[in-house]
């Protein structure tokens, strides 16, 4: 296994595996200055390599739900693991960093891994909160229903605030987004990377200090920035969910892979 010093380093492959080109920014931001101008959202998954061992962060879209909400699917991140020499069947971690559709379409491609997610996340999901049509709008029921059955056979982690998944690798909560959002922190070769997952869809929202229009808590969605930033080495080590930006900034992770799969372990390249 690859190490700094006695400190395990990670290589970060960023999955764009959807996007939504009709995207407006008035869906995006609460009282946008230019609601129906187009910013094009785009859709990640993640996954740490350090030699032979990987570890997924979250499982990508179901592609039937992906058309049901008019996304387009642009690979199956499953398949894409294989690609890498990864095999789902091998794969013994997996963290969710909360349950919207987007994150959690794949969870039965992981027949031996156990999954880690926030107490508060699953609480949320189970509890009255989903009473409200605008809470659970971004839940599917079938998914929900299968994260509570792999609870049931003891393949859940539903863990505190603060988790230590592996030496070099640690999840936050943050809240905001949902009531369960978590963030990642990730050791690597040019420090400490946090993937926000959708504690930050775009860098505009870190960069100008705003919340996202999709939200369970808003101050909680703003205290998150300093969160992020208190756990990054920089703002350069700061990786959103959904910002088409991470292609342009980080490079590929090989030929063939452009606009598909990046590092964004690596440091970002010059505009």
């Amino acid at each position: 296994m690859k190490k700094h010093g006695e400190s395990t380093e990670y290589e970060i492959y960023a999955i764009r595996y959807g996007t939504n080109t009709n995207r407006t920014r008035g869906r995006n931001f609460i009282l946008d200055a230019q609601p129906n101008e187009i910013l094009q959202m785009d859709f990640f998954c993640w996954f740490l390599r350090n030699g032979d061992h990987a570890i997924i962060i979250d499982t990508g879209m179901d592609a039937g739900k992906a058309a049901r909400h008019g996304h387009t699917m642009l690979l199956d991140p499953v398949s894409t693991l294989r690609d890498f020499g990864i095999e789902p069947d091998a794969i013994e971690t997996v963290v969710i960093t909360h349950m919207h559709y987007d994150h959690t379409g794949h969870l039965g491609s992981f027949p031996h891994a156990r999954f880690h997610m926030q107490a508060e996340e699953m609480a949320y999901v189970t509890g009255p909160w989903m009473g409200q049509r605008w809470f659970r709008h971004a839940y599917e029921v079938d998914e929900i229903c299968q994260m509570v059955e792999l609870l049931h056979q003891g393949r859940v982690d539903l863990h505190g605030r603060d988790r230590e998944i592996a030496d070099g690798v640690s999840v936050h909560w943050v809240g905001g987004h949902c009531a369960g959002q978590e963030i990642v922190r990730v050791r690597t070769a040019r420090g400490w990377v946090v993937l926000a997952s959708d504690a930050l869809h775009y860098y505009e929202e870190l960069e100008r200090g705003i919340p996202f229009a999709v939200a369970f808590n808003v101050s909680d969605m703003i205290a998150a920035h300093g969160r992020i930033r208190e756990m990054a080495d920089s703002d350069d080590h700061v990786i959103p969910a959904h910002d088409p930006r991470v292609i342009d900034l980080y490079p590929p992770a090989g030929p063939g892979f452009e606009g598909r799969v990046h590092r964004v372990d690596l440091p970002p390249r010059l505009p």
